[in-house]
């Protein structure tokens, strides 16, 4: 059974990728941008978190030692468009006390450590999840994880690749051995159409892919890479076709594996 739900995981990918290429995540300019980004998503839309940024980056303290020496509440006015702005101010305050605490202020030192043990550090950090965890150290570290999310969560049990109440590790795990070591896709990410552009066939809207940036355009091993498009063209399915109500399921790419579609 496992094998079986590795093999339509790999299916996905491979499908999904032919149809809408990369998907540039995640859209930043730098490691620490990418951090900030992940604190201030959470419970808001993008949207949001785009200008929460914009301010940041207009004050020129979208940097480690600008969270660092902005008082608390000129921070909190200046995240305010992401909202939670009390918390989410005080949690990036979190954040650079411990990368100072513990690693001298340096992301690089930080991001040497080994996965486990750099996980386990995050998830001690006051809000910080497992997804804003696994999205910090595949995103911004290059570090091989998945990151599971609702539309993750959605597909699968819609597919009845996975029960109803699977926890968030049974998820990242089933992806993280599908896709790699002895499961890893037959065809790599460099080989998979559409790598540079989406085939002429392919459908529209492209997934939910960003403009090139920095960040997802950083060097990577084929593995993170191969994650890091596998998260960005599940959130294109759950955000355009696996909607919470009424899903549009006939024009999904993966409608074909869907149970009863077989």
């Amino acid at each position: 059974m496992s094998e079986a739900k590795h093999h339509a995981i790999r299916a996905y990918y491979r499908t999904l990728f032919s149809a809408w290429g990369r998907q540039h995540w995640w859209p930043a300019q730098s490691r620490f941008e990418m951090i900030v980004g992940a604190y201030l998503t959470q419970n808001t839309s993008w949207t949001n978190v785009e200008k929460a940024l914009g301010n940041l980056r207009q004050v020129r303290l979208l940097s480690i030692s600008g969270i660092r020496r902005t008082p608390l509440p000129q921070l909190e006015q200046l995240i305010r468009p992401s909202g939670y702005f009390r918390q989410k101010a005080q949690r990036l305050k979190t954040f650079v006390s411990f990368l100072d605490g513990h690693y001298r202020g340096s992301l690089a030192r930080m991001f040497t450590r080994p996965t486990a043990e750099l996980r386990d550090e995050l998830l001690a950090l006051n809000g910080i999840g497992p997804e804003t965890a696994d999205s910090i150290l595949l995103y911004a570290g290059n570090h091989p994880v998945f990151v599971v999310d609702a539309y993750t969560r959605r597909i699968l049990e819609r597919h009845q690749i996975v029960a109803n109440q699977a926890g968030y590790e049974e998820i990242r795990q089933l992806f993280e051995q599908a896709l790699s070591g002895t499961s890893k896709p037959k065809q790599s990410l460099d080989e998979a159409p559409g790598l540079d552009k989406a085939p002429a066939a392919a459908m529209e809207p492209s997934g939910s892919s960003h403009r090139p940036s920095r960040i997802s355009t950083a060097a990577r091993s084929e593995l993170v890479q191969v994650f890091n498009e596998m998260r960005g063209l599940f959130v294109g399915v759950g955000k355009t076709y696996c909607l919470k109500s009424q899903p549009r399921c006939e024009q999904c790419p993966l409608q074909k594996f869907l149970p009863h579609a077989k």
